[in-house]
């Protein structure tokens, strides 16, 4: 319809300006003019629409290529990461069994650790687990990590509400309570806290992760924002997309991670 009102149009204007502006004389064969004007608009519809055909094919090809560029990369580091977790949990147990049973701290440590490993090399395998698997991870890390730090050190996990049957693409929470964990403050005649508190509204996860922290020379924002922080964001972004939000406050002796995602 567009190609052929143009014509149309192309057509009268043609007329015109052989009548008006040429002075034609002769009999003007309208008809005739119009069935060039179409061939001349098709013909230049056809050529613009077949080269933003092939621009179009050319960058979904080189979008292809990279993404496929990136693919593989990313399976050669998961190869040479990758470790044989039967041979690791052998080592485990041999480890164990060399502990006195009197040494119920460090068999029970090593028990948490061979957990969290577990998790990560069996639990982890598919795209998304369930939130209340995530939830017990974060649990046996927080426990794992409490034999780590001073007694002086105060954690407080929350857990406000919780909707069940979610599911949550693994290992994207800890990286916050790690950051919590890694840069808290030691003053030994301070508080020196953890908070983390959790609840789900409308398939909605709402996070926080907050850590009293020392006063630092240099710029705190380079040591949190590293490799750890860095891969998380990208993460959310390939996975969530426009489903997610990620803020942080970052005081003198204060810092606290809030993260939002839309789980439905």
């Amino acid at each position: 319809m567009t190609v052929t009102l143009s014509a149309w149009g192309r057509a009268l204007i043609a007329l015109n300006m052989n009548l008006h502006y040429y002075h034609s004389s002769g009999n003007i064969d309208f008809p005739a003019l119009y069935f060039r004007s179409l061939i001349n608009i098709s013909l230049w519809v056809l050529l613009i629409t077949v080269g933003k055909m092939m621009i179009e094919r050319l960058q979904t090809q080189k979008q292809l290529e990279l993404l496929e560029t990136e693919r593989v990369k990313n399976e050669l580091d998961y190869l040479k990461a990758q470790i044989n977790p039967h041979a690791l949990f052998n080592s485990l147990n041999t480890i164990y069994g060399h502990i006195e049973k009197s040494n119920q701290v460090a068999r029970n440590t090593l028990l948490q650790f061979s957990e969290l490993l577990r998790y990560q090399l069996y639990d982890c395998n598919e795209e998304k687990v369930s939130l209340e698997k995530e939830i017990g991870y974060i649990n046996n890390y927080i426990s794992f990590h409490r034999l780590r730090k001073d007694e002086n050190l105060l954690i407080n996990f929350q857990i406000e509400k919780f909707e069940p049957g979610l599911k949550i693409a693994p290992l994207l929470l800890v990286v916050l309570i790690e950051n919590a964990f890694k840069f808290v403050s030691n003053f030994p005649d301070k508080e020196n806290k953890i908070c983390i508190h959790l609840l789900t509204k409308d398939n909605v996860l709402h996070s926080s992760f907050s850590n009293t922290k020392e006063l630092q020379e240099e710029d705190p924002e380079k040591k949190l924002n590293g490799i750890g922080i860095a891969n998380l964001k990208r993460r959310l972004e390939l996975l969530y997309n426009d489903k997610y939000v990620y803020s942080i406050r970052n005081e003198n002796c204060y810092y606290e991670s809030i993260l939002t995602i839309d789980l439905s």
